[in-house]
């Protein structure tokens, strides 16, 4: 029987209270306190670095070394160097964008925390091989949205799933709802030339929004059950 590694209880616990990871791109590592302090604001205290530019090892250690209560994670980890990188950076997690066993086994040998992308049943039963049963379901609304995730959900009920991709303040909720989704990735509220542009106080608000939306969800469904 193969096993699970569930990876750190309190990590996943934090990313399904959150609802949302956001999915930053950052250009200048000068912007990634801003950014970060844009986000806590905003209610949420998390954030994914993507590898996508030449600053996310030194925005990753800038943010964990300033804010160590923010949940930061390395995303776009496309090798062993560049996740020995994040980690050695104070990445708290890792997100590929595929299944790639050699980064998957790097990160399960070092204690860190990894959602491996997937896409078919083929890819989800590859990761479960490997022993990990959190997910990263992307691209989640170009592979087919959530009527695609809950097929995929349906004879895996015990693999927990991250959509990531084409994910908005208009869809996260229909995601949200599928039992087996403990958060959603999205970039809306973090989008590259906002960032760019140092609009932070207009990412605090869309990070407000996107709280809000998730908390209006939450307060429906108690109110349901």
């Amino acid at each position: 029987m193969i096993e699970i590694i569930e990876g750190s209880p309190d990590l996943i616990n934090r990313l399904r209270e959150y609802g949302i990871i956001p999915v930053v791109s950052i250009a200048q590592a000068e912007d990634a306190l801003p950014l970060a302090e844009a986000l806590m604001t905003g209610g949420l205290p998390c954030a994914e670095i993507t590898f996508r530019t030449a600053a996310a090892a030194e925005s990753i250690s800038n943010i964990s070394k300033k804010f160590p209560e923010m949940l930061t994670g390395a995303g776009t980890v496309l090798s062993v160097e560049q996740a020995k990188i994040a980690i050695d950076s104070g990445a708290e997690f890792i997100v590929s964008p595929g299944t790639n066993p050699v980064v998957v086994e790097y990160c399960l040998r070092h204690s860190i925390p990894v959602f491996p992308g997937v896409c078919t049943p083929t890819e989800v039963e590859t990761a479960l091989g490997m022993g990990v049963g959190t997910l990263k379901f992307f691209p989640a609304e170009p592979a087919g949205g959530v009527k695609y995730l809950k097929a995929i959900c349906a004879p895996y009920h015990n693999v927990r799933f991250i959509p990531t991709g084409g994910i908005d303040a208009q869809n996260i909720c229909d995601y949200l709802e599928i039992p087996q989704v403990i958060a959603c990735g999205g970039s809306w509220m973090v989008k590259p030339e906002l960032i760019r542009q140092k609009h932070f106080d207009e990412i605090t608000k869309l990070t407000e929004d996107a709280v809000a939306v998730v908390n209006r969800l939450r307060k429906d469904a108690n109110k349901i059950g």
